[in-house]
């Protein structure tokens, strides 16, 4: 049998819903033709979703960056700040936070991801005192939010284990974990880019506690800092572990490193063929994750479009605010009803979806159609960005 034919027999396997080996994917991800690649990740999606194959799902959310002191310096990030740095490091109070929770509901969001830096000073207690806030405030906002690398810091912070700070936290608010901190698993790459977080296997080891402590979450991957085709398939393998054992990530999502304002010099972003051949072998090498989100938020809108054609099945958020990902170079923007032509452009019905992906709009007529235009004026002149007013933030993507 032919390299060719051996290959479409993988494709073939993986599409009718048989596992493949990491063996197998690496192959595929390194040679197999692009557009048979996207067929059979198509295939999946389509046997996964049957029914509601020609949705594809969007959320509206805000992330909230509570503050942008550091102390894990990663090499990629253009949003830190060290915590001796006075002049550019910075905290938002506690009243500033709740009213851009007000914001959002006023907006429609459904979902707050509250993220920053590891702040050498915020235990668990910290984050209790804010979740707990914004819960009894707005009770309606899920929080989905921090990952594996705010939870070793906090636990660390307050000497308590991972376990305690996971429970203490989920008490007091928080419904799930974003996938934060994953960059990429495997060690070389991983201590390349970020030599101060905790090791892949960790960050796998305080998700798999999550997940047995009743919180979900979601998984993630930064592509093209320098890494191999092994690592990236190796990344994907890890996650699938501990998915067998656990069931507890929601989706994967795969982002492209963005190259300005940080610390790694020489190194490119990945091309638009290897994104797009990533989300189709994550769609047909997870096979026990339900999600595949593509990112247009880094790799553009025409991209993300693309993605759909290629086993994603979701989009992302129409966000209401993003600070990390833009200050590194990321420039795609759109507004809500952009976003939904861009789905049915992709020749799917767009849905805004809740966190657990239930959906709560489906979009499938046009004189049912929001108007966006007064969302985007009115974040335009209350949006702050490091405690400065931001003329510029409009409605943005990010994972």
């Amino acid at each position: 049998m032919s390299e060719r034919a051996d290959q479409q027999s993988i494709l073939d396997r993986a599409a009718a819903g048989g596992r493949i080996t990491p063996e197998e994917a690496l192959d595929l991800y390194r040679s197999a033709p692009l557009h048979a690649l996207g067929a059979a990740a198509d295939a999946v999606r389509r046997r996964r979703y049957a029914g509601i194959e020609h949705i594809a799902t969007y959320i509206i959310e805000r992330n909230i960056n509570y503050t942008n002191v550091c102390v894990t310096a990663c090499k990629f990030c253009a949003f830190y700040a060290a915590p001796k740095d006075k002049a550019k490091g910075w905290t938002r109070d506690l009243d500033d936070i709740l009213r851009r929770c007000a914001e959002t509901v006023e907006l429609g969001g459904t979902q707050i991801m509250f993220q920053g830096g590891h702040h050498p000073d915020f235990g668990v207690e910290y984050y209790e005192e804010h979740f707990s806030a914004i819960k009894k405030a707005f009770p309606e906002l899920v929080i989905h939010s921090l990952g594996a690398s705010e939870v070793e810091h906090m636990a660390r912070i307050s000497g308590v284990s991972v376990e305690e700070a996971i429970g203490r936290i989920h008490a007091a608010g928080l419904d799930s974990f974003a996938g934060a901190g994953a960059e990429l698993l495997p060690a070389r790459p991983r201590k390349a880019i970020a030599p101060l977080k905790e090791s892949g296997e960790r960050w796998l080891e305080i998700m798999e506690t999550a997940h047995g402590l009743g919180v979900e979450s979601t998984s993630t991957m930064l592509m093209g800092t320098g890494e191999t085709n092994a690592e990236r398939i190796e990344h994907l393998r890890m996650i699938r572990d501990v998915q067998d054992r656990t069931g507890g990530f929601r989706a994967f999502i795969p982002y492209t490193y963005q190259p300005e304002n940080n610390h790694l010099k020489g190194r490119t972003q990945a091309t638009i063929f290897e994104y797009l051949r990533l989300i189709a072998i994550a769609r047909l090498f997870l096979d026990n994750v339900a999600h595949i989100q593509g990112s247009w938020l880094t790799v553009g809108k025409e991209v993300g479009q693309l993605s759909l054609h290629y086993g994603a099945d979701d989009l992302g958020s129409v966000m209401l605010e993003e600070n990390v990902v833009s200050s590194a170079g990321a420039r795609h923007r759109s507004n809500r009803m952009e976003l939904i032509e861009l789905i049915r452009a992709a020749g799917r019905v767009p849905a805004q979806r809740a966190t657990t992906y239930e959906h709560l709009v489906v979009h499938d007529d046009r004189a049912n159609d929001p108007v966006d235009d007064h969302v985007v004026s009115h974040l335009s002149s209350v949006a702050i960005e490091g405690g400065t007013a931001h003329p510029e933030l409009k409605l943005i993507e990010a994972n």
